[in-house]
């Protein structure tokens, strides 16, 4: 005899049923995703293009030829075309030219000539080195009378520090080079220092940095003039113990302050160490002002908490991202940092960064603070081994990114949506406890999903990338430049 459900039992099945029911609403209401932002509208593309294929790859052609040569001519044609590159330079030193000024054309032709030949022979890399470097000097020097609101200057400045860094990290790539920590000239400062890796730090000082991680190539080469940075600090001193703290901008933790043994432990692809012109007339006027800013940073942010600023927005520093920290110690002190702001204009980027949370689209990104002549570069550290996973990263970002152009968009998994709302909700809950959750302050469940998507997508390019690589150097005996890696991140898929 079939026994009969007690009216409990019944009353438990229906709010059991009832129950799911609404856990199914929910989570069908959780699935919905935020709107689209709205996107702003440019005219047309304004990024730069080398537009240079021909000439890289008879670069390369150059380089195979070379690596054929005995010892003695190798060295004999370097210094042949060192010498030339060095008679094309002299006149450069002497002078102050405009931006349009054909001399500019040659010098980057002749640097492009040189470069292979340096690749072939390492035990001359010091020399060539410290020529580029004074190019780098001579092409600041010159840009400190130009106007970088014009795009004319700001494109030749590009060209000629941009490319005599590729020159250069080629050859490191393709020499035996253990090690490369570049100082580049001392500039004077009259604030607190000390020394780290061998170069004095000062207060005041700009720390530039590429981080490793995906969305780290993101923000170096998404803009309008692709470059090699991902982040911006700002260096402070204690006057009386030394003590060498990092103010800085984290996406998770928002802003914050760190020891420089931290900052350094914390994996970095490349650091350079930026320092105001002491020819500046707010410096010459007040040469203790780099120091001033560092503490108005410093106190700042141990005194209250700044969020991170996703949408970029550098005329607000209630919030900050890694640019408006040293953007907005130096403002109230009469210096203005990124002379000209940078420019996103493309719509493949400005879509996916737009699906990230960036709102602004004209502001200040790391790379390009390289740029602004009103700084010197002090220090460079570069490590071969890093440097090429910087390589590697960037030719993948690249490659994505020329999908974007195409209109592939950043998606994400829509069904872990409703699990990634309620982890926020959580973070949210955290965070009013002064403390950090596993979605950033700030950042929406959807975009958290979707620089999940980024992560995975780079990380499964790269792995491919990684393993033509291996292939390439077994067939030609040599690492894949540059070009060829873009070429090689393309073939790999990142879709």
């Amino acid at each position: 005899m079939q026994s009969v459900p007690s009216p409990s039992n019944r009353r438990l099945r229906r709010w059991l049923g009832r129950g799911a029911l609404v856990l199914a609403g929910v989570y069908l209401l959780l699935l919905i995703p935020e709107p689209s932002p709205r996107l702003p509208q440019f005219a047309g593309p304004n990024a730069f293009a080398w537009n240079h294929d021909a000439v890289w790859s008879a670069l390369e052609s150059k380089f195979r030829d070379a690596r054929k040569l005995e010892g003695t001519d190798r060295r004999t044609r370097f210094q042949r075309a060192l010498d030339q590159f060095q008679r094309v330079l002299e006149p450069l030193a002497a002078t102050n030219l405009p931006p349009s000024s054909k001399l500019f054309d040659d010098i980057e032709k002749e640097l492009f000539e040189l470069a292979p030949l340096a690749a072939v022979c390492p035990e001359e890399l010091p020399q060539f080195t410290s020529t580029v470097t004074r190019l780098r000097q001579i092409a600041k020097r010159h840009s400190e009378g130009w106007s970088m609101v014009s795009a004319e200057s700001r494109t030749r400045l590009y060209r000629l520090l941009y490319g005599s860094r590729a020159a250069v990290e080629e050859v490191l790539l393709q020499t035996t080079a253990t090690s490369d920590a570049l100082s580049i000239r001392p500039v004077p400062s009259a604030t607190t220092g000390a020394e780290v890796r061998g170069v004095t730090i000062h207060s005041g000082d700009i720390l530039l940095s590429r981080g490793g991680a995906a969305t780290s190539a993101l923000i170096a080469r998404g803009n309008d003039f692709p470059g090699n940075f991902s982040h911006v600090a700002l260096a402070h001193v204690d006057p009386f113990t030394k003590k060498v703290s990092v103010i800085e901008s984290h996406i998770e933790s928002g802003v914050g302050v760190r020891a420089i043994d931290a900052y350094l432990a914390e994996t970095k692809l490349r650091i350079q160490v930026l320092r105001l012109r002491p020819e500046l007339p707010a410096l010459a006027a007040d040469p203790l002002l780099p120091e001033r800013a560092a503490s108005l940073a410093l106190s700042n942010a141990l005194a209250r908490h700044i969020p991170y600023d996703f949408a970029m927005d550098h005329a607000h520093p209630d919030k900050q991202f890694c640019s408006e920290v040293a953007a907005a110690a130096y403002r109230p002190l009469g210096v203005t940092l990124w002379m000209r702001l940078s420019h996103l204009s493309t719509p493949g980027v400005i879509s996916w960064l737009a699906a990230l949370g960036v709102r602004h689209f004209e502001t200040q990104e790391p790379s390009d603070l390289e740029y602004d002549p009103q700084l010197s570069v002090v220090a460079e550290w570069r490590d071969p081994q890093t440097l090429f996973q910087d390589h590697v990263d960037n030719a993948v970002i690249d490659a994505m990114l020329e999908g974007a152009e195409r209109g592939e968009k950043l998606g994400f998994n829509r069904w872990l949506l409703p699990v990634t709302r309620l982890a926020k909700t959580w973070s949210v809950v955290l965070n009013w406890l002064g403390k950090v959750g596993p979605i950033p302050e700030g950042m929406s469940a959807t975009t958290a999903l979707r620089v999940q998507r980024l992560k995975a997508d780079h990380a499964r390019c790269k792995a491919q990338l990684l393993t033509k690589t291996e292939q390439f150097k077994a067939e030609k005996g040599y690492v894949p430049p540059y070009w060829e890696l873009l070429r090689l991140a393309r073939e790999a898929g990142v879709r």
